[in-house]
């Protein structure tokens, strides 16, 4: 009697080319973060009261230094995030990179 081949889990929660990037990412998602001044509001004004605890969000969206401000924001309004793009083609490497090193998937 043949047995089924073993099932392996990956235990990575996300797909990116090189998590190496994930430094300049994040010094670009600090710059993005001044330019974005709606999302850090919302961020400082109800972070604290976590309005989005419990929520899942699911997002495909272009998968940009602007997108990362957004997704990290869910986070931080209490949010359990996981991203994919919408175009592997638009999608900034790095970006992603910060955002999977951070532990969010994408």
């Amino acid at each position: 009697m043949a047995t089924a081949p073993a099932t392996t889990i990956p235990t990575q929660e996300h797909v990116i080319r090189d998590i190496t990037l994930a430094r300049f990412g994040r010094d670009e998602i600090r710059i993005a973060e001044t330019e974005m001044p709606g999302l850090m509001a919302l961020r400082e004004e109800y972070g604290a009261a976590q309005p989005l605890k419990g929520a899942r969000i699911t997002g495909s969206l272009h998968m940009t230094i602007q997108t990362a401000v957004l997704i990290e924001t869910l986070v931080a309004l209490g949010a359990e995030v996981r991203w994919a793009t919408c175009n592997i083609y638009s999608t900034q490497d790095h970006a992603a990179a910060a955002i999977a090193e951070s532990g969010i998937p994408v």
